[in-house]
């Protein structure tokens, strides 16, 4: 497998929309901080994206009880509410989305190229080599490797 190139410097890169994502977790200060870094120069609209986790399916159809609860939907919202709050006080014009779904790298990407983003900010966890495929935290590393568009990843498990 051929490695993707690094994500160019972010002083280079002149952003009009950013898309700051999550498959489920916080968005720490330093993920917002890189946001604020790549949309200042042009003032980019900022779309917040945060996944609701699916769980799976029952033999091959949806499971009622497989979805996300309401607890979960609500904390995601409350994510994705604190995110925008930040950026909209920063000074950028942001909105933001919860999906629920089993394929958090496949929506976040859709979503990117429905907003036109032209980067993407993620919060990560150190990247485990072996069996991050199979990993839930290990989806932003699969984001940067499937995405077309420059992807920073910031560590946020220290």
């Amino acid at each position: 497998m051929l490695r993707k190139p690094p994500s160019p410097d972010p002083s280079t890169l002149e952003v009009n929309r950013l898309v700051v994502a999550s498959e489920g977790r916080q968005i720490a200060w330093p993920v917002l901080q890189q946001a604020f870094e790549l949309a200042r120069p042009r003032g980019a609209r900022v779309l917040v994206i945060s996944i609701a986790r699916v769980w799976g399916t029952g033999m091959g159809f949806p499971n009622p009880g497989l979805l996300p609860t309401g607890h979960e939907w609500d904390e995601q919202r409350l994510i994705t509410r604190r995110a925008v709050e930040a950026l909209e006080k920063a000074g950028f014009r942001a909105s933001a989305h919860v999906i629920g779904t089993r394929k958090a790298s496949k929506r976040i990407l859709g979503e990117a190229t429905a907003f036109g983003a032209e980067a993407i900010v993620m919060g990560c966890d150190v990247q485990r080599k072996l069996l991050g495929d199979f990993i839930w935290s290990q989806e932003p590393y699969r984001v940067r490797r499937r995405a077309k568009v420059p992807v920073y990843l910031v560590r946020v498990d220290e």
